[in-house]
């Protein structure tokens, strides 16, 4: 509307999320299996792979953050918690609570979050577990993974990487994943709560590839609007 600026959620740079297995699972409509060989792209502070692996899941995650030694990364861990807990706490009425219940609920399970993260990451640093790598281009074999995810990084920061970027990172993500697996990404809108607007055409250079690609139901309502997810299966 003239004269009004839309709300927005306040963001410089690439934020550290840290988000638990049970978010992964809301977040992406899916379960996980026993054995299962899972890639966790853009991971940061989640702690997602360190509870899956206690329930028999090869879990596997990467991120830029990686380089950090453990004693860095708890440093940088709590200070963003901090800071984006005083950030949703100043735009709390445009979020949708039904799972996490309040803006303090919602620091404490973070808080739990990013302390299972930092016990596994202190005991794994340096091990094939926390692979220091930043999309585009990632050091894992074709076809290495059973599923792929990536939550909180591409799409949501559409304005600071480009359409030609994000076609090279979900290939990427596509390269690594196994036949008859999948891709799966989450959200698909931008800081200022807008779909990111080259969604179709990356579709269709999906199925130029051979790849299928398809929007799905995410079980997470939170973030305005942020119904839907990013799944790409690549055939047989």
């Amino acid at each position: 509307m003239s004269g009004e600026q839309k709300e927005r959620y306040p963001q410089a740079g690439v934020a550290m999320t840290c988000r638990s297995f049970e978010e992964y699972g809301r977040m992406f409509s899916c379960g996980f299996e026993p054995g299962e060989r899972v890639l966790d792209v853009a991971a940061g502070a989640s702690s997602f792979a360190a509870a899956a692996r206690k329930l028999g899941i090869q879990a596997v995650s990467a991120d830029p953050l990686y380089s950090l030694e453990p004693e860095a990364m708890a440093r940088r861990g709590l200070q963003e918690l901090e800071e984006a807990s005083a950030k949703l706490a100043e735009l709390q009425h445009v979020y949708t609570w039904s799972y996490y219940g309040s803006a303090s609920q919602h620091e404490t399970l973070r808080r739990q979050s990013l302390e299972l993260f930092l016990e596994d990451y202190g005991r794994l640093y340096g091990t094939e577990a926390y692979v220091s790598a930043a999309l585009p281009r990632l050091p894992f074999a074709d076809e290495s993974f059973d599923r792929v995810l990536c939550s909180h990084f591409l799409f949501l920061y559409g304005e600071q990487f480009g359409e030609d970027f994000h076609r090279e990172a979900v290939l990427e993500l596509a390269r690594v994943v196994r036949p008859g697996g999948e891709v799966r990404i989450y959200p698909l809108l931008d800081f200022k709560w807008d779909p990111f607007t080259g969604l179709e055409e990356l579709m269709a250079v999906l199925e130029g590839h051979g790849l299928s690609p398809a929007l799905e139901v995410s079980s997470l309502s939170f973030i305005p609007g942020s119904h839907q997810l990013l799944v790409i299966r690549k055939p047989w």
